[in-house]
């Protein structure tokens, strides 16, 4: 099928999910799970020699890590499908009532968005997320994963389509792109297609808003900072840093430049490259923390750098606002964290960084929407309207407005027969 005939049969889908209810996308969803688990063998296989050819073709080592779907990376997605069931659905609920008149009664519902086109990195889980949470927000999708990951990507879009269908969800409602041929098509769909969601860098998701008529919802670069304060416990500190950054580091919301105020940095520093260290973590520094710890000397480009790697930046800053103004200039809008005992800092740091995801005394792993309770998500937005931070379930659905008369004509009103009273329900 060309990719106008699918985004076509996709949009006829996504019509008739309007109309599925919670149970049956459960029931699809619980079928899903099982369908994994009974598969599992050919799907570790499939994903084995995903590996196995991108190795051979030298694809960089975060990227590696990114692409192994091993099976307690299976177990988790199915947990993640279990959570989602649990979730309230988001579509249908009433998020405004008003009586405009004695029967002419206004509701504002919300709905599905339609169809959505999702293109993702070398995450084979990523897909099984993005589509289970499709699936629950009534939405058909379009996904384009990485080229390593085809036969990963293949074997996962046919079994949840299969299961699927076997409970009775629609035809054709999930689909998979495999060329950037697809991609460029499906961005010219505008007729079809209501939304792109790109996760990747700037650069790419610049692109994708460049060249098509569709609304992106952005999924940028991660270059999370966390700023260490004057007033500090510095095992908290270090602990919160070190789980930042080596926790896991090929994901978005991992540390990549540490920011700390002049006077903690020699109280800091040496207890932090002690416990980097141990992990094998490169640090790049500022002449100033150069000064203080061993380490290689940090360069601008560093400062814009998303390394999904065991890599740091560290700059030392005189305040609280320089740090803040380096957040704005260098970060991708994605996460940021402050430690501190202050109050007053917490709150100026919360207030003024303006990113999508702003914490004061945790990880900066925590920006998830699996760990924020939303079942998962289908990336993280830096945009600032519809959805930001993480989107899950209430992200991928929008609203209608339902009008509900009895014989009622604007002319009545024109004419001052008949006067609106707007009283909420």
């Amino acid at each position: 099928m060309d990719t106008r005939s699918m985004a076509l049969e996709a949009k006829k889908a996504s019509i008739l999910m309007q109309g599925v209810s919670t149970e049956l996308k459960n029931s699809a969803l619980e079928r899903i799970a099982g369908t994994l688990l009974e598969r599992k063998d050919e799907i570790l296989e499939a994903n084995k020699q995903d590996m196995e050819r991108s190795a051979a073709e030298d694809l960089a080592a975060p990227l590696l890590k990114r692409l192994k779907f091993d099976e307690k990376k299976l177990n988790d997605v199915v947990e993640g499908i279990h959570s989602l069931i649990g979730l309230d659905d988001p579509v249908g609920k009433t998020l405004l009532a008003r009586e405009l008149d004695e029967g002419l009664r206004l509701y504002r519902v919300s709905c599905p968005i339609g169809v959505i086109g999702i293109i993702f990195e070398s995450r084979p889980d990523a897909l099984v997320q993005i589509s289970t949470l499709c699936l629950k927000s009534g939405n058909a999708v379009l996904l384009k994963g990485g080229r390593e990951a085809t036969l990963t990507n293949r074997i996962l879009t046919q079994a949840i389509s299969e299961a699927s269908m076997e409970t009775g969800m629609p035809d054709n409602w999930i689909n998979l792109l495999e060329s950037r041929e697809e991609v460029n098509e499906m961005l010219a769909l505008d007729e079809y297609v209501d939304l792109i969601i790109p996760r990747g860098s700037n650069e790419f998701v610049r692109y994708i808003m460049d060249n098509s008529r569709i609304p992106v919802l952005g999924h940028a670069d991660g270059i999370c900072h966390v700023y260490i304060d004057r007033d500090i416990d510095v095992k908290r500190a270090v602990d919160i840093v070190a789980d930042s950054k080596t926790q896991y580091v090929a994901v978005c919301n991992a540390l990549e430049t540490l920011l700390i105020h002049k006077d903690s940095a020699e109280k800091v520093l040496p207890a932090l490259k002690e416990a980097l260290d141990t992990k094998s973590v490169e640090i790049r520094g500022c002449e100033r923390t150069r000064r203080i710890i061993p380490c290689k000397k940090v360069s601008e480009e560093d400062w814009k750098t998303e390394y999904l790697d065991l890599v740091l930046s560290i700059k030392i800053v005189d305040s609280l606002d320089e740090a803040i103004e380096h957040i704005n200039t260098y970060g991708s809008g994605h996460t940021d964290s402050i430690v501190s005992r202050d109050e007053e800092s917490v709150k100026r740091f919360l207030e003024y960084v303006d990113s999508g995801n702003v914490f004061a005394n945790c990880s900066t792993r925590f920006s998830d929407g699996f760990r924020y309770g939303f079942g998962a998500e289908v990336g993280i937005s830096t945009n600032k309207i519809h959805a930001r931070g993480p989107v899950g379930l209430d992200g991928l659905v929008t609203y209608k407005y339902k009008l509900i008369g009895d014989g009622h004509i604007v002319a009545d009103y024109a004419s001052n027969k008949r006067r609106f009273f707007h009283r909420d329900l």
